[in-house]
C-alpha cells in the first residue's frame, strides 16, 4: 500500500559544509537515487524524532565512502570544526 504523498514548500538555501562530508552525502544520495536535499531531509527527520536514520546496510556503505574521500571526521568534530 503506497503512502498519501505530502505537499511541501521548498525553499533554496546556501549552506556551507566541509568538503568532504559533502562528497559522502552527495555520493550516497547519488546511490539511492536521491537529491541531496531528498537525503538531508530524511536524515534530519529521522534526528528530530531521535531515530537513527541507516540501516547497518548503510553505515557499511558510508564507511566506504568516507574511505574513498578520505573522511576521518565523527560527531565529536561537529563543534571543534573552524576555517582555515
Amino acid at each position: 500500500m503506497e503512502k498519501k504523498k505530502l505537499k511541501v514548500e521548498r525553499v533554496q538555501t546556501g549552506v556551507r559544509m566541509e568538503k568532504r562530508l559533502l562528497k559522502v552525502l552527495k555520493a550516497l544520495a547519488e546511490y539511492h537515487d536521491l537529491t541531496l536535499g531528498d537525503l538531508l531531509e530524511g536524515i534530519v527527520l529521522h534526528a528530530f524524532e531521535g531515530k537513527p536514520p541507516f540501516r547497518k546496510e548503510n553505515l557499511k556503505l558510508i564507511a566506504e565512502l568516507k574511505r574513498i574521500y578520505k573522511l576521518d571526521l565523527d560527531a565529536s568534530a561537529s563543534h571543534r570544526m573552524v576555517e582555515e
